[in-house]
């Protein structure tokens, strides 16, 4: 649903939701450019629909971009441009609750840019990055990539850096961080400011707790 306010970041497990992926020209949310978006919509904790696109960016796709995602010119030379597929994309996931993994500083930054180019206006869904809510439940875990979490849960990572791919990865490991998060709960300290959970983080002091909800939140605690 588009309007003018951004959705909230939500460190939660909801049985209805859109997990969702995006590849991209690179890394910069000012310069570059989608090549590829796909989505799973699940409802009642059971998959009943995919979408998966390419798209043609208008420009050359850089090597090392290519070399991650094996998206190519020549893959994307007939795909729509991104303003057609965008907006299949939320008519797909309509007002469902959107996760991806490492979303909050990437995947949404694409999609509020180019909606607010093509439209005027911005997404609304609330949404949960699987990366915050991976480093609540495994706070134990070293590494948090995408790959890491598949790894650590025995799923395949066959096709890894494709959109598809790693929504079809991200849904799992959503479902069995739901299953973590339950067990969590009775032992995490929430924010007293706004109620999120607050996590173990090291700085030039050592280690402190401090809110996940960071930067809207700033709350901290000594350890």
């Amino acid at each position: 649903m588009l309007g003018t306010k951004r959705g909230q970041k939500i460190d939660q497990y909801f049985s209805d939701y859109v997990v969702f992926d995006l590849e991209t020209t690179g890394i910069s949310c000012r310069i570059d450019r989608v090549v590829e978006i796909s989505a799973i919509k699940v409802e009642k904790g059971q998959i009943t629909g995919e979408f998966t696109s390419l798209v043609n960016p208008w420009c050359p796709i850089p090597y090392a971009a290519s070399q991650v995602n094996g998206i190519t010119d020549e893959m994307v030379k007939d795909a729509p441009a991104f303003d057609k597929v965008l907006a299949e994309f939320l008519d797909f996931a309509g007002d469902r609750v959107l996760v991806g993994h490492n979303i909050h500083t990437f995947d949404m930054n694409f999609i509020y840019r180019d909606c607010e180019t093509f439209w005027g206006k911005i997404p609304e869904n609330d949404y949960v990055d699987t990366l915050g809510l991976a480093r609540i439940c495994l706070p134990r875990l070293k590494h948090h990539k995408l790959t890491d979490l598949a790894e650590h849960y025995g799923i395949s990572t066959e096709g890894a850096h494709r959109a598809l791919n790693d929504c079809r990865m991200n849904q799992i490991i959503y479902e069995r961080l739901g299953t973590e998060l339950e067990k969590a709960q009775k032992h995490l300290k929430k924010c007293p400011r706004c109620g999120k959970f607050l996590l173990q983080r090291n700085g030039r002091y050592g280690y402190f707790l401090g809110c996940s909800g960071y930067p809207v939140c700033k709350y901290t605690e000594n350890l």
